[in-house]
């Protein structure tokens, strides 16, 4: 097995619509299992909520999430946010996936030429997840090579 480095999102009670959504954004497979399906609450309550998400992409992308349990500490958006990066020839995708998650969100700051020569933007989208795009510029791409 391969290891990686991939980001695990908490919700409190709407882990399945926001994979979906991120599905809608990135295609791919997308995998949930409820805390029910394996006895892992004794509240009724959390019967249906997510116990683990995880959504593979055509590209490699992996992104995990699940339901946060009513008996933990619930913060949204607080404590981590996730990265998108790729040089020039992956702009278009990028921005398609920036266009989208701005889609019902909050730019905290436009994708656009930052100091260092990169297009680079940050956004809270619609369920609370600050994501952060970042576009190489020629010039940077060619010395990462």
């Amino acid at each position: 097995m391969t290891a990686r480095l991939n980001p695990y999102l908490g919700f409190r009670d709407n882990a399945r619509q926001a994979m979906e959504f991120y599905r809608s954004v990135f295609g791919g497979e997308l995998n949930m299992s409820t805390f029910g399906e394996y006895q892992a609450s004794e509240d009724p309550a959390e019967q249906d909520k997510i116990m683990h998400a995880q959504l593979e992409t055509e590209r490699g992308y992996t992104l995990m999430g699940a339901d946060t349990p009513n008996t933990m500490p619930f913060n949204a958006g607080d404590n981590y946010s996730v990265s998108l990066s790729g040089g020039p020839e992956d702009d278009a995708e990028l921005r398609g996936y920036w266009d989208k998650l701005a889609d019902g969100g909050e730019i905290a700051m436009p994708l656009e030429t930052a100091p260092w020569g990169d297009a680079f933007g940050m956004v809270t989208d619609r369920f609370g997840v600050s994501w952060l795009v970042n576009i190489a510029g020629e010039q940077n791409a060619q010395g990462q090579q």
